[in-house]
């Protein structure tokens, strides 16, 4: 199928109430666990990257490497850009042929987010979709986070949806960016948010929340959920072990080959406990 725009994994879900979740990917080993999962599940889904996670390669690298593999998979899946903090981050994913991207401004003032938002909105080409974020979710995307978690106002939502024209709404709920086995939605908050929003949701730091809340997710309005430490964790667990059973071990393709089962699993997993009636 190849690549497809935001809109249309956006749309497949809704349609059927579905969770897309969104899998943040940094090499070869990770795009192809995240890529069998999706061809395993059969679910429409997001695969994504951070401006911090393509330091070592560049846009155009994970283009290339996202594209190949999914265009033999017969499921929707959109590249997406992940926390652009920047229109610089937004040119340059759009510039490698990225389906869908993120504004992140939301640790400006109300304005300032809002007008950043618009000015991303308009770089894009009309079949790709924009993500925009009210309120501060706290922990760290790798080493930037918040100066402090702001949740997210819904007096503020439909205003901000509104004047962004933004496709998806990220959400600050109780949600924490990284591992926080602590962490917990706010459920009556993510509902008085949703019912001030003319557009699905989507909640980041999909790692540490419980399960439970996690397949309820689809009853908010939530089309995308984002996962990326748990993957991570999968990765380096997997060459941490192979390292500690044999400190001698010479076979990297052996051990990648371990890591990309690894993260199927994990990525296979979070994909049916967002979807728990399918």
């Amino acid at each position: 199928m190849g690549l497809v725009s935001g809109y249309e994994v956006i749309a497949e879900c809704t349609s059927k109430g579905m969770v897309a979740g969104s899998f943040n990917t940094t090499n070869l080993e990770t795009t192809m666990g995240i890529a069998q999962a999706i061809e395993n599940t059969g679910v429409p889904t997001f695969i994504q990257v951070a401006p911090t996670n393509a330091v070592l390669s560049g846009f155009e690298y994970i283009y290339d490497m996202v594209a190949r593999r999914v265009a033999s998979i017969d499921v929707p899946v959109a590249l997406h850009l992940d926390h652009g903090r920047s229109l610089d981050d937004v040119r340059a994913a759009l510039g490698a042929g990225f389906t869908s991207i993120m504004m992140d401004a939301s640790a400006y003032p109300f304005e300032e987010n809002i007008d950043l938002s618009i000015q991303a909105a308009q770089l894009c080409p009309a079949e790709v979709s924009v993500e925009a974020e009210l309120g501060g979710i706290g922990g760290k995307e790798d080493d930037h986070g918040p100066e402090r978690e702001t949740a997210t106002d819904p007096s503020q939502v439909a205003d901000f949806v509104d004047k962004t024209g933004c496709d998806m709404l990220a959400v600050s709920v109780g949600n924490v960016h990284g591992f926080h086995p602590d962490a917990r939605i706010d459920t009556d908050l993510l509902r008085a948010v949703q019912e001030a929003s003319s557009v699905p949701l989507v909640i980041h730091g999909g790692s540490g929340l419980p399960h439970e809340q996690l397949g309820a997710l689809a009853e908010y309005n939530v089309v995308k959920v984002n996962v990326a430490t748990d993957l991570r964790m999968a990765m380096i667990r997997t060459f941490g072990e192979a390292y500690t059973a044999n400190p001698n071990e010479y076979s990297l393709i052996r051990v990648s080959q371990s890591a990309v089962t690894a993260i199927t699993e994990v990525v296979e997993e979070r994909i049916r406990i967002f979807n728990p009636k399918f």
